[in-house]
Parts: structure tokens; sequence; C-alpha cells
């Protein structure tokens, strides 16, 4: 691409395309190429800074003073508008991140559908009166944090956007949020179509930028009173100490090494293409992907067979193609796969399959070989780091009572699935999976916008999606009254 072809993109405060005060700008690579094909600014302090006080300048001005019906009919609008470009913005999507245009798509759709679900919920979030002493009324009402901040990775942009954003804003926060350098452009569009909605200037502000340095200065900004984060353990940490410094709040959403248990009695024909593509969706970059299979030792020759030819089936290829998965982020997540791969080969554990590479690709694009690794044995970094790409990891395990220990084997626990016929066990094992999410004889990946989505552990704490989000995104004040 050359370079007049490279589009430049803005960051969005208080209500304006801006460039970083800085006037540097990143190059947005193109992971199936390897090739820069747009630039966005390169936000800094100063930006954070003047992102923070349009948010605030918001909050005590037109946006604070917007009731709870009106935010839901921008929201509305908002989410309407989301659907009206929707080619426009799963293209970028897919472009952006390298996943099948199919997949682009199913990210735009339930991006809207956050945005549907909040407006509907925005006037909704009621308080509770407290019985108490004779001569008293007492009121819990649930309000906003004030500036909320939102960092958001690069495997699921559009969504985990409106996961966030739709949520802060239904309850009347003023939001700031730093996109993953890696992949923002449909978060940057989305935006835009906010300000469209007639969101106020300054509710919604977006600062483009590395997370070392528009990120650390997010996550440590005194005028933020509240932090969502999504991205990795290491990462998490340090926004986690960056807010306490203000004793500010954060839910942290850092990833997993989701089981997926098959036990002797599970119908193997509607398990297997779930167990394939809980593991290929975005080639494996999902924080709750199913990493880990876990079968039974009675069954294990003949569902991990079962798998083995699926896997050989999985095709990769561009976002065009429209296969079953495209490449990894970037070179260094590449590197990070490919490490996993080699020095599990190098230990001489099976290797049952791997899929296949499109004709046609460009050799410069970040791809991986999606591999199926067999009898991994329980205490290798294979069976229990996370590795954010396409590979399956499958151990097997002698009764429940074993399923459960491996289930639970790992610093993670995000999202877990049985696959069962027998009801006792479902519950049994639901019940002792230490996990935000357990999914019986099916998994969602994460599950549906309505659904409480979070982890335990090394995963993070706090909850999104769902009604619960709203109290994530507020607090309660409780006002006594004493009657003369």
């Amino acid at each position: 691409m050359n370079a007049s072809e490279i589009q430049n993109y803005a960051m969005l405060i208080n209500g304006k395309s801006v460039q970083a005060q800085n006037g540097q700008t990143l190059d947005v690579i193109d992971p199936c190429s390897g090739k820069p094909f747009a630039r966005i600014p390169d936000g800094g302090e100063a930006d954070v800074d003047a992102a923070v006080a349009a948010a605030q300048a918001a909050l005590d001005g037109k946006w604070g003073k917007t009731p709870p019906v009106e935010r839901s009919r921008i929201l509305q609008r908002w989410a309407n508008l989301i659907l009206d470009h929707f080619d426009e913005l799963s293209e970028l999507e897919s472009r952006d991140t390298g996943k099948p245009i199919t997949a682009g798509r199913a990210d735009i759709t339930a991006t809207a559908r956050y945005f549907e679900f909040y407006a509907g919920a925005a006037d909704k979030l009621h308080g509770h009166v407290i019985p108490y002493l004779d001569g008293y009324s007492v009121n819990v009402h649930r309000v906003p944090h004030g500036v909320t901040g939102h960092i958001i990775p690069w495997n699921y942009p559009a969504q985990q956007y409106g996961r966030t954003v739709a949520a802060a804003l239904a309850v009347g926060n003023a939001a700031v949020v730093k996109p993953s350098e890696d992949a923002c452009l449909s978060t940057i569009r989305i935006s835009q179509l906010g300000v469209e909605a007639g969101l106020p200037d300054g509710a919604l502000n977006m600062i483009t930028g590395l997370g070392d340095k528009a990120g650390a200065a997010l996550a440590a900004h005194k005028g933020i009173n509240f932090m969502s984060f999504t991205g990795s353990p290491r990462v998490g940490t340090l926004v986690q100490e960056a807010t306490a410094k203000n004793f500010v709040a954060c839910t942290l959403e850092l990833g997993g090494k989701s089981p997926q248990l098959v036990f002797e009695d599970a119908d193997f024909a509607k398990a297997l293409p779930v167990v394939v593509k809980a593991i290929i969706q975005h080639a494996g970059q999902t924080c709750s992907a199913g990493s880990r299979l876990l079968v039974q030792k009675s069954v294990y020759d003949e569902f991990v067979g079962e798998v083995a030819k699926a896997f050989s089936k999985v095709r990769v290829g561009t976002p065009d193609m429209d296969l079953d998965c495209g490449p990894v982020m970037n070179a260094k997540q590449q590197a990070l796969v490919e490490g996993f791969r080699k020095e599990a080969i190098e230990t001489g554990i099976p290797l049952l399959a791997e899929g296949q590479f499109a004709d046609g690709i460009d050799k410069n694009g970040f791809w991986v070989m999606p591999s199926l690794f067999g009898n991994v044995p329980r205490d290798h970094r294979l069976a229990c780091d996370e590795v954010f790409g396409p590979v399956l990891s499958v151990l097997p395990f002698d009764d429940e009572e074993d399923a459960v220990r491996l289930a639970n084997a790992t610093d993670y626990g995000l999202v877990g699935a049985v696959w069962t016929k027998d009801g006792n066990r479902q519950q049994r094992v639901a019940k002792r999976m230490n996990c935000g999410q357990v999914f019986i004889n099916n998994y969602g990946a994460g599950g549906g916008v309505e659904l409480p989505f979070g982890g335990m552990k090394k995963s993070g704490h706090g909850r999104e999606k769902g009604f619960l989000a709203l109290e994530h995104f507020t607090t309660t004040k409780t006002i006594v009254h004493f009657h003369e």
C-alpha cells in the first residue's frame, strides 16, 4: 500500500476530532500482510488531561443534567446508527483484527445489541427504601461514579467498547476510552456515531496511543473515578496499582485457561463442533477460549480422534476468504504462540493435528498454524498458561473428582463447560468449578449480552455484561431524613 493510500484517523475530545498535541502518529498494521494501512494519533498525558477535563465538564454541565430517559434515547439512536453503518464497521473490524468477515459482522451485531440493551436499562436502575426508626425516611440511591476510564483490548475492540462504554454512559457516567493501538478503527468510527446520536460534548472522549503512555496516564489520572480494563494479567496488575494510589476501584477482565470437560456419556456429535470453534474463534485470541479439553479416559481415544479429524480441516486465511480463522494480531503474538508450539513439540507432547493455510496468503502476515496437542502433562506450561492462540491442549481424566481437580488446576477462572447427559453430575460439577461462567452442554465463549461475565483468581474481578454491569458502574448513596 502506498503512503497516499494510508488513511489518517483522529481522536475525540469534547465532541471534536483532534490529533495528538505532540503531533505524533502511529502506524496501524494489517495482520494479514504486516504492512501499515492506517495511522492514528499517538496520544499522551496532555491529551488524557484534556479528555478527563472535558468529561468532568460534561458531568458538571449538560450531560450531568440529562435524565435517564434521554440517556436511553441517545443510546438507542446510537444502536440504530451502528446498524445503519453495519457493512462499513464490519469491514473495519475485520481488516483491523484480521478475523473472517463473518466474525466481523457478528461482532458489530453484538456491539449494536449492547447499546440497545443498555438503552432499555438506562431508566430502570432503581434504588430502594430501608425501613428504619420512627421519624426517619431512608432511601438508597444508585449514582454514577463520575468520570470512568476504559482501556479496551485489540481482540474484540467493537464488542469490548459496547459492553463497557454503553453500560457506563447508561447510568450517567462520562467516559474516557483508550483502545488498543493495534486495533481501534471501528471504535473511533463508533465514537463518531455517538456524537451523531446526540451525546453532549465531553460525555464521551477517546484517546488513541500506546498503552504504556496514554493507557498508563489514564489509569493513573487523579480525575478518574472508576476504571475498566480488559487485557493481560501483567498489565492488569499495573492498572490496579495505579488506580489504588488514587483510591479508585476497577473492574479487571484478564483472560483465562478455560476447560471443557467431556464425560463418557456426553453427546459427542453436539460437543465436537463446539469444542473446535471455542479455540479456533478469532485464532484463539479470546479471553474465554476453550483452550483446555479434558476428556474421560474411557472415551479419550474415540472423542479425541474425532477432534483431530475436525482440526485437520480448519482453514486459515484473510478476512475476505471468510474461512475458519485469520492470523494472530501482531508479530509479538505470533512469536509467543510459536514459542508455545515449539516448546511442546521439543518436549515430546504429541501433535495430533494441524489446520491448513489457504493458498495465496501473504507470507509476511502473522500466521499461526492451528494445533491440537494430546496427552499434555498436567504441570506443563501448555496446560497451565494462557497461549492466546489457536492451540488446544487435551488432557485425560479418570473420574468426576479428578475432572474437577484438573479443571481448577490453573491460576485462571473465567469460563468452563461440562458435557454430560447426567443431570445430577451437571449441577455437581458446575457448582465446584472455580470460574465466573459455566456452560452445560454448550459453550458460549463469554455468552450473550444479557449474561454477567467476569472471572475469579488471575482472570480478574468485577462483572461486565447484563444488568449487573450497571451496578458496577454505579455506587450507592444513602440519604437519611429525620422528620421533625
